[in-house]
């Protein structure tokens, strides 16, 4: 039972973060790389004799999920993508306190059936909250279609 469970937890995940690059990529406000660990991880299995490789591999296991460009390419950002069925901010400072262990600057971005939340790390961590996912990255009518999707493949779970 606790298989599925994860399993459930991980399909979740996973719908949370194609509706986020969806939603980036529908807005062609920016570039978006897949950057996090699932996406390098199975490149970089094929060379696990070489002795760097597990150290390069511990440090992509705590990678964010993608990279965005800005169209004018003069901003970057690193962002790690989180489902929650309603919104943990204990937890959501948890996950900011471990990126921001590893990385400059990181993003959260979470999908809740209540709507989507994006924040930097430093602020989610020092103002104890997060904001609703700016208009400036996706417009509010594509965060409703995009929500009501969400929401029609937590009712199939």
């Amino acid at each position: 039972m606790k298989n599925i469970e994860f399993s459930r937890e991980l399909i979740k995940g996973r719908i949370a973060e194609v509706i986020f690059e969806q939603m980036i990529r529908e807005e062609e406000k920016y570039t978006v790389i897949p950057f996090g660990y699932e996406h390098t991880m199975p490149t970089l299995a094929q060379y696990r004799h070489l002795a760097e490789i597990p150290k390069i591999i511990d440090n992509i296991a705590d990678a964010p999920d993608f990279a965005l460009i800005s169209e004018n390419n003069n901003e970057i950002f690193l962002v790690e993508v989180k489902y929650q069925h309603k919104l943990n901010l204990a937890k959501l400072e948890e996950y900011a306190n471990k990126l921001l262990n590893r990385w400059d600057y990181p993003w959260l971005f979470v999908a809740t059936l209540d709507g989507f939340y994006c924040g930097l790390c430093k602020w989610i961590v020092d103002e104890k909250k997060i904001n609703k996912l700016s208009e400036n990255w996706v417009t509010k009518e594509r965060q409703v279609e995009y929500l009501e999707l969400l929401k029609e493949f937590e009712k199939q779970s």
